[in-house]
């Protein structure tokens, strides 16, 4: 299906696109058109097809069927070399730098030019060149700064600049603002808008939809590898694309759950560390989700890390279950009844190259050593772990075989709910739980949430989204430069007073904390 195109042949055009793999059909003529300065936002689920479209697109995969053109001309790539040629660029959400490399030599990576007459690179004309397009991108580091120096969002504008340096006619952009801050994605909005302002046709794919109704000009949304629907974005809401994701009407994201906080389980006073957190104090109650909100540099990451053992603290109490946590370490929190869940699940939460068994099995071996010679205990170990997999829906029967690399962004998050769940802990600390998946997967861990809560587990919960935390908390504490600077009951939740608590400057009186804390 291809959508019809209002204004007349459109720059880049695909014509039902059909891809099978080892007998399954995973692209179903699928069509879709981009204007010059037009901004295109490709959503779906994981599994919808946006990945397979575009590496046709890019020329990792030959069409089973279908047409492209591009500037009016057939288009059909057969390798990456032969999209870049043809003038498309991809940004994505693993970004192919160099991190021992300079920003030029980035740049360049793919053909350095050389001096007239020899075989030597010509640095002048290198640096002169990256100046211009750092310049394009507002980037105000020296050509010959190295990438490892950079911030995430600062390595993104390079890649831009590496687009913009081959003449990108049209630039993808995957997941883009996964890893950013919201002053850097603000930035990535600008330097969006400066694209289509050069006539430079942007796809954009992203499961945040407020930034796909805000940046982009139409929306087409895939799911089962088909067409699903789109439009111009005044015609569409976040509640119309989500349906058209699932396939189904989704009254409310955040699936309803009755509160009733039990006894303080995790209890905070006065927790400093120079330069990263300063007199935090805060309590978290079983059957309670207490959201952690604040704009990027706040130490929300940080202060979970430290309740976890990961990074020391100078100053302050850390009581579980009324009794003080002496010297926490991960080893002593996880004997302690807390599971930690890190924002970044594939370098810290997985071992992406194991199998679901080793990874929900990875935090309880002990458990299931048996006798002197500690040799495991294999047939519970499955079982236990087929059960605990099972509970938070992993999409997969072959638990033992199956590589986490091979899961949906979602189904390894469920794995690592299952990696703790297998534990039995009674204190959570979620951080980004639900970075990087999808609506639908989305709505799955919040109903594993809601369990954990209905099951007398206390949470906290770190999250970047105001909606999210809005929707999922019981209370809302806010962080500023390492501070707390107040708490929000949910009877209250406001957005905008929650945003102006982030850049305030903390609780003027240490009282007021403990007031609206207890």
């Amino acid at each position: 299906m291809t959508p019809p195109h209002a204004g007349g042949e459109a720059f880049l055009q695909a014509r039902e696109l059909s891809k099978s793999f080892f007998g399954v059909k995973v692209l179903k003529e699928v069509g879709f058109t981009l204007d010059k300065g037009e901004v295109l936002g490709l959503v779906g689920e994981n599994g919808s097809g946006k990945s397979t479209a575009m590496n046709i697109l890019g020329g990792i995969h030959q069409p089973d069927s279908g047409q492209m053109t591009l500037a009016g001309k057939p288009y059909r790539p057969t390798g990456p070399k032969d999209a870049q040629r043809a003038g498309l660029a991809f940004i994505h959400q693993e970004l192919n730098l160099f991190e021992n490399l300079s920003i030029e030599e980035n740049v360049f990576i793919s053909g350095f030019p050389k001096r007239r007459g020899l075989p030597l690179i010509n640095r002048r004309k290198i640096g002169k060149e990256t100046k211009r397009l750092l310049d394009l991108v507002d980037l105000g580091h020296p050509p010959g700064t190295r990438v490892g120096k950079l911030s995430q969002g600062e390595r993104q504008l390079v890649e831009i600049a590496k687009a913009l340096g081959f003449d990108a006619k049209v630039i993808i952009f995957d997941e883009p603002t996964t890893s950013l801050s919201r002053r850097e994605s603000e930035k990535l909005f600008t330097i969006v808008g400066r694209l289509k302002a050069q006539g430079i046709g942007v796809i954009y794919i992203s499961h945040i939809l407020g930034d796909v109704l805000r940046v982009c000009d139409s929306v087409q949304v895939l799911r089962d590898g088909a067409v699903a629907g789109g439009g111009p974005r005044a015609s569409m809401s976040i509640d119309k694309i989500i349906s058209m994701m699932v396939g189904r009407k989704i009254g409310n994201l955040f699936p309803p759950r009755e509160s009733h906080p039990g006894e303080v389980v995790l209890d905070v006073a006065g927790l400093t560390q120079p330069g990263v957190v300063k007199d935090v104090s805060l309590s978290l109650r079983s059957g309670e989700v207490l959201g952690v909100s604040g704009l990027m540099g706040a130490g929300r990451s940080e202060l979970a890390r430290i309740l976890f053992g990961l990074d020391p603290f100078k100053s302050g109490t850390i009581t579980v279950e009324r009794e003080p946590l002496e010297n926490p370490s991960p080893e002593i929190c996880m004997a302690r009844g807390l599971a930690f869940l890190t924002e970044d699940r594939r370098a810290e939460g997985l071992l992406m190259e194991a199998s679901i068994r080793d990874n929900v099995a990875l935090s309880s071996l002990n458990s299931y050593a048996r006798g002197l010679s500690h040799r495991l205990s294999w047939p519970k170990l499955d079982r236990d772990v087929a059960e605990v997999s099972d509970k938070v829906k992993v999409n997969t029967s072959d638990y033992i075989r199956m590589l986490v690399k091979h899961l949906s962004g979602g189904n390894q998050q469920k794995v690592v709910f299952a990696k703790w769940l297998l534990r039995q802990p009674s204190i959570f600390i979620l951080d980004e739980p639900t970075r990087g998946i999808d609506v639908g997967a989305k709505l799955e861990v919040y109903k594993i949430i809601n369990q954990l809560v209905l099951d007398g587990a206390a949470i906290l919960f770190i999250s970047s989204e105001m909606e999210e935390l809005i929707g999922m908390c019981d209370r809302i504490m806010v962080m500023n430069r390492g501070e707390v600077t107040g708490f929000h009951e949910r009877g209250d939740f406001d957005g905008e007073r929650i945003l102006e608590t982030a850049m305030s400057v903390g609780l003027r009186e240490p009282e007021q904390a403990d007031r609206k804390e207890r």
